[in-house]
């Protein structure tokens, strides 16, 4: 058991990517990561925000929100599956509420710990070219089994730039089609500006469509409206 856990900020939003764009969640931004990505724009890390949290005083904190606003409560971060042991004494705590887990794919044996507490998972997959660090291809697709064989919702989010690459294409279609997973292809932005022109990015959506056909092109829809 873990007694306590340091949580970056506590709040109420719309989803602003993945195929559940649109829906208000309540969100729950942990504070910790295991990666640290060149495109990350998630202010996680800030010491003056991040407060630790025990079960009871999470619980009594998401208590002042109306469950029935909210499509679900969204783990996020940073990388919840970090806090695994904490999340294994809270979410049977809120079992009534829709969970919603965004990582980074890589934590594969802590998902096996918590995934039946989870009801959808947008798994990032991490470019090479995108994050700096080495592909992570085989844990992906060992990560996605585990929510296929629990029967769980859960779908692909590739961020990308100019520098993807043929290679990182063909290795994501083929674990989307090996998993039977649908692909949210996210262009990279910065300050709420896309990195890359719109018609590059409807190319790369051709390229993918060549290659697999469950697949969307979904910008930061909340970085447009001025949201968290």
């Amino acid at each position: 058991m873990t007694d306590k856990v340091l949580i970056n900020e506590i709040f109420t939003s719309v989803q602003g990517e993945g195929l559940y764009i649109g829906l208000k969640q309540l969100f729950i931004r942990f504070a910790r990561c295991n990666l640290s990505c060149q495109y990350c724009d998630t202010d996680f890390r800030n010491s003056e925000k991040n407060k630790e949290y025990t079960v009871q005083s999470l619980m009594q904190e998401i208590s002042q929100y109306n469950p029935d606003t909210c499509h679900s409560i969204a783990l996020t971060g940073g990388e919840p599956l970090l806090e695994t042991n904490f999340l294994k004494d809270f979410l049977p705590q809120i079992a009534e509420r829709k969970i919603y887990l965004e990582t980074n794919g890589i934590l594969y044996y802590n998902l096996e710990e918590i995934i039946r507490f989870v009801d959808i998972i947008s798994m990032d997959y991490k470019l090479s070219s995108a994050t700096g660090h080495a592909a992570k291809h085989d844990i992906h697709k060992r990560f996605i089994n585990i929510a296929k064989e629990n029967n769980k919702t859960i779908f692909i989010k590739v961020v990308f730039d100019s520098n993807i690459t043929f290679d990182e294409i063909n290795q994501v279609c083929e674990l989307a089609g090996d998993t039977n997973c649908f692909i949210c292809l996210q262009p990279m932005m910065k300050e709420g500006m896309l990195v890359e022109s719109i018609n590059y990015s409807v190319s790369v959506l051709d390229k993918f469509l060549n290659r697999y056909s469950n697949v969307r092109l979904i910008p930061q829809m909340h970085t447009f409206f001025g949201l968290k």
